[in-house]
Parts: C-alpha cells; sequence; structure tokens
C-alpha cells in the first residue's frame, strides 16, 4: 500500500482538501500492563554473548559466556526497574542489560538461578500486580 493509498483510506473525503499540503503524521503506542516475552536460553556459541554486549562486563575481565540469559520484555517500560529488583532478589543472577525506555531486561547467571528468576519475575506480575502475562519458554 503507497502512502497516497493509505492517507485515502484514513480520511476518506477529506483527502481532496489536504492532497498537496503537508501532513504530519505521529505513530503512538498505548502501553498496557503485559509481560510479553519471557524466554531463557543457554547459547552454545561466544557471539551471541557478544552481540549482546555481555561480553563487556561491567568489570574488567568479566566473562558471562557459557552462562545461561534470561530475557524479558515488559509494557509500561518502566516495569523494568521493579523487575531487575524481584529478579536480583529471586537468584544469583546479575543484570546484563536493562532498558526502561524500551522495557527490556537481560540477566544473567547459572541456568537454575536465571529460571527461578524469570519465572519469579513473571509470577509477581501475574498474580501481585495482575499484568497480562505470556509464559516462560526455555530452549
Amino acid at each position: 500500500m503507497t502512502k497516497e493509498e493509505l492517507l485515502e483510506k484514513i480520511f476518506h473525503d477529506d483527502y481532496r482538501k489536504l492532497k498537496g499540503k503537508t501532513l504530519r503524521m505521529t505513530r503512538v503506542r498505548v502501553p498496557g500492563r503485559e509481560v510479553c516475552m519471557a524466554h531463557i536460553f543457554s547459547p552454545s556459541d561466544e557471539t551471541v554473548y557478544k552481540n549482546l554486549g555481555l561480553h563487556i562486563g561491567v568489570h574488567e575481565g568479566e566473562d558471562h559466556t557459557g552462562e545461561s540469559i534470561g530475557i524479558i520484555k515488559f509494557t509500561p517500560w518502566e516495569a523494568v526497574v521493579v523487575a531487575a529488583d524481584i529478579a536480583m532478589k529471586s537468584g544469583d543472577v546479575e543484570i546484563g542489560f536493562m532498558d526502561r525506555f524500551c522495557g527490556t531486561l537481560i540477566i544473567t547467571g547459572r541456568l537454575s538461578d536465571v529460571q527461578s528468576s524469570v519465572e519469579e519475575v513473571v509470577r509477581f506480575f501475574r498474580e501481585d500486580l495482575n499484568f497480562r502475562t505470556c509464559r516462560v519458554c526455555r530452549n
């Protein structure tokens, strides 16, 4: 669909009046209360850690290669701050990445710790905060 076809479909009769004028279109996202992804995995290739920036570490010489990774995605995005706190209290994990502007949390650690942390985060958001949640996936 071309831009013109889209505008025609949206504005119908008004499109003829708007044609040729400068239009400003904005995308609006209305975040719900949702945990929309919760995934746990243990990469076998170190490039996964490098591409996620997990090989850098916060301390010189820190290396997460071989650890499991848990990724959780939230809306609203600020919920990631609460999730990080719960994850850290639920297992011996480290925060690999936390983005409060996009709602992404990546944690690393032993598989059992990552799994218990991710499951506790999802449980807390579902049962205590009444968020809609997805199931925790693992491969």
